[in-house]
């Protein structure tokens, strides 16, 4: 369905609206966000897709208003993923915790513009090459089965081959210049370990998108639907970022969970010309595999203390 364009910059400057607000009101002063001020924002944000869920129903229908909280739950879900590589990047890195908003409203923001590229990209492939869908339901069932399977064996941000070549290739300063992302010493520029943690929490998104963007498409090739669904999710990230980091080292099962959601969402798509899964039946189980996951996580972790962020 071709949306008007008034729909496309309607949303857009509610995007813009929002931004602003979480910068200039809501971040005047350089602290670390507390968990509670965390919850609250991110309530806030899920409250406003809610509430622009609704407006589809009325406007595009309950097929249209379906595909969309479907689109949003999956990305959401698999943003929890994201939150933990962030975590660790932040904790390897010792960014601190007052500046790490910083970097993530900026990360956020250069997410937003990746991610719509990507969107408009592959929506465009689809519609002019439909067996792409079977390529990227093939994708994602491969990348289920292998997160399935994967070893519990953290990642260490700080040896990440972006970050050796830039320590190879560019001007680092030894430690942190406050806020800032870049720094100038005798008349030549100087990167900050800031800007560093940035281009990885950048980096880790790319390769999340390659994941969530396909799983949508498994969901619905309209792109306002992909395109308005996976803002509101990446929005929300750095609210449920400071919300949840204490905690998510709890969520021990949540991978096999993200993991059977992305071999759901990959055999739709394979079997999309032979059996159309109901949208209602596809939402019902990504909320059953992620719900139970992280309800027995936090069942079977439940004497752990919660760490600092």
């Amino acid at each position: 369905m071709d949306m008007p364009l008034w729909a496309w910059l309607g949303f857009n400057a509610l995007v813009l609206v929002l931004l602003a607000l979480d910068l200039g009101v809501l971040n005047k002063k350089e602290r670390a966000m507390g968990a509670r001020e965390a919850l609250k924002l991110s309530a806030f944000y899920i409250v406003i897709a809610l509430l622009f869920n609704v407006g589809i129903w009325y406007s595009l229908g309950e097929v249209k208003a379906l595909e969309f909280l479907t689109g949003y739950l999956i990305e959401k879900s698999l943003s929890l993923d994201n939150i933990f590589v962030i975590a660790l990047i932040f904790g390897s890195l010792q960014v601190p915790p007052q500046y790490q908003h910083r970097v993530l409203f900026w990360g956020i923001l250069g997410a937003l513009v990746m991610r719509a590229i990507m969107i408009f990209a592959g929506t465009a492939l689809i519609m002019e090459l439909h067996w792409l869908i079977y390529v990227f339901g093939g994708f994602l069932i491969i990348t289920g089965a292998k997160m399935l399977f994967a070893s519990d064996k953290e990642p260490d941000p700080a040896n990440h081959p972006i970050l050796r070549f830039c320590r190879k290739h560019f001007r680092v300063t030894e430690g942190y210049e406050g806020k800032a992302f870049f720094v100038r010493r005798n008349g030549l520029l100087y990167l900050t370990p800031l800007f560093l943690a940035l281009i990885l929490v950048e980096v880790t998104d790319l390769v999340f998108a390659v994941d969530s963007i396909p799983a949508i498409f498994a969901i619905t090739t309209d792109p306002f639907i992909v395109y308005t669904s996976n803002v509101f999710a990446i929005l929300g990230l750095r609210a449920l970022y400071f919300a949840l980091a204490s905690i998510i080292h709890r969520f021990e099962y949540l991978k096999y969970g993200l993991a059977l959601v992305l071999v759901l969402v990959g055999t739709k798509m394979v079997m999309v010309d032979f059996w159309k899964m109901p949208t209602p039946l596809a939402l019902g189980l990504t909320v059953g595999l992620i719900g139970g996951s992280i309800l027995l996580s936090l069942w079977k972790t439940r004497g752990q203390k919660a760490e600092s962020a």
